[in-house]
């Protein structure tokens, strides 16, 4: 990591009066500003389309925000955080207010001062947005950070990076996955590149599948509106669980920066065949056509299990299954590798040995290996170590993934964010199931999906919390 931003920042934020910004961005700065990491001179200017009463009124919200993430607020902190915080309204056909208190800003703060706009805005809203940006001058020499979904299917993701491309350079476009902002997904290339005990085992030859695993036992609390537009496929797999098939897949790159990071990565998503329908499974929660914001009669997906290949070398016919739902029957993001039994089988259909990796907080693994069953007979029995991924004087240290991520934009480095070639090459690998999407299965709230979901990894099956 280097070292933290010290040019004067003018932080625009759009939709700061969202779910996102109050649970994540805020508290995000919050952190940032406590431990010193902010630049000494910086503002912040929220934005939206509507205005909150008064300004007062939006900084108590904020201020509300957090104390609700944190149990012992430092008051000084956030006070300091509140002083530096605006807003002014704005939508995609007038910006000028807000060009015009942006250039303020940007004079009060003088030389140097670097403008970032962050976009926390619905799909529809976003490609009008970034063209009023250019219009109104506002993304001459500013970062864009992009939430996704970057689009919703690939002709919506080439319109939105041409809008992009009229406006800003693709080195000022920052398209934000907090995945990848996770100490524990960060954590698997030092696992993969930094153990020669590892990385050679790393391939088809010892590697039978991969799982990539992220359940939610919560349900949509209240973002039924912004599912039925998006859907759990657009959300989550053309996103998060293809970026972390990338840092898993990836071929060792030249350099740890954010040119040999994306280079390899990109690499990987050329290679995935595009995604077959037939080995892709929609389930939808009972009761949630029930949801504020939901159509009485939906068909959108809320749950996706699915296969995927890598044609190349290293993963040529090793299957890629990927998971992840809402009101499922746990909460947890893993990967787990099964590793390919030994030829020959001297101690019979001993059980696989598997790694998995614990994505959750504090960066763990747990080993799973044969070893002798105790007594007379040489018998094979299984038993799991579990693995402390991160140092214990060190254990504290990580960032949160938006934590990270905005200190990274502040700092011009775009190691962990998506590319605009992989966003492109991502969509051609979906587009075949958006085209010809799969019925959508009903399953029950608690469970692990429809059973089709449950059978698709076949005999090794998906890994569950009790395993």
């Amino acid at each position: 990591m280097t070292a933290d931003a010290t040019d004067p920042v003018v932080l625009v934020l759009f939709g700061a009066r969202g779910d996102l910004a109050r649970r994540m961005l805020f508290p995000s700065l919050y952190r940032l500003a406590r431990a010193g990491r902010l630049p000494e001179d910086y503002r912040i200017i929220g934005s939206g389309r509507s205005s909150p009463d008064s300004l007062d009124e939006f900084r108590d919200s904020v201020r509300d925000g957090l104390a609700e993430s944190f149990e012992e607020l430092d008051g000084a902190v956030a006070d300091e955080l509140l002083d530096r915080l605006t807003f002014q309204s704005a939508n995609d056909e007038d910006g000028a207010e807000l060009a015009a208190k942006v250039r303020q800003a940007e004079d009060d703060l003088g030389d140097g001062t670097q403008i970032l706009i962050y976009l926390s805005v619905p799909p529809a809203a976003m490609k009008p947005m970034v063209e009023m940006l250019g219009r109104e001058g506002l993304a001459d020499g500013a970062r864009l950070i992009v939430e996704k979904p970057f689009g919703t299917d690939l002709n919506s993701s080439r319109d939105l990076a041409a809008a992009t491309e009229a406006v800003a350079d693709e080195e000022h476009v920052y398209r934000i996955d907090h995945f990848l902002g996770k100490e524990a997904v960060q954590n698997i290339l030092a696992l993969r590149f930094a153990n020669g005990l590892l990385e050679p085992s790393w391939n088809r030859s010892h590697i039978e599948s991969v799982q990539i695993d992220v359940p939610e036992d919560i349900a949509l609390e209240g973002r039924g509106s912004f599912y039925e537009s998006t859907g759990c496929f657009r959300d989550m797999v053309s996103t998060h669980l293809c970026q972390v098939l990338g840092f898993v897949a990836m071929e060792t790159p030249v350099t740890l920066d954010a040119s040999g990071l994306r280079d390899a990565k990109a690499r990987v998503f050329d290679d995935m065949r595009p995604l077959d329908p037939a080995r892709v499974v929609f389930g939808q929660y009972d009761g949630y056509r029930g949801e504020d914001g939901v159509d009485d009669e939906s068909d959108v997906e809320t749950l996706v299990a699915l296969e995927a290949f890598v044609d190349n070398d290293r993963w040529r016919g090793v299957p890629f299954y990927l998971r992840t739902g809402k009101a499922m029957g746990d909460n947890r993001r893993t990967v787990t590798l099964t590793f390919r039994t030994p030829t020959p089988a001297l101690f019979g259909e001993a059980s696989r040995d598997q790694l998995v990796l614990d994505l959750t907080g504090t960066p763990t693994a747990t080993l799973e290996l044969n070893v002798k069953k105790p007594g007379p007979e040489l018998a094979a029995e299984r038993v799991g170590s579990d693995l402390r991924l991160a140092p214990g004087e060190h254990e504290q240290d990580g960032l949160d993934a938006y934590e990270r991520l905005l200190l990274d934009v502040m700092r011009g480095d775009q190691t962990l964010f998506a590319r605009a070639d992989e966003v492109d090459r991502l969509w051609q690998v979906c587009q075949p199931v958006l085209d010809t999407p799969p019925p959508v299965q009903s399953y029950e709230k608690g469970s692990w999906g429809p059973e089709s979901a449950v059978q698709l990894p076949g005999a090794v099956g998906w890994r569950l919390p009790d395993d």
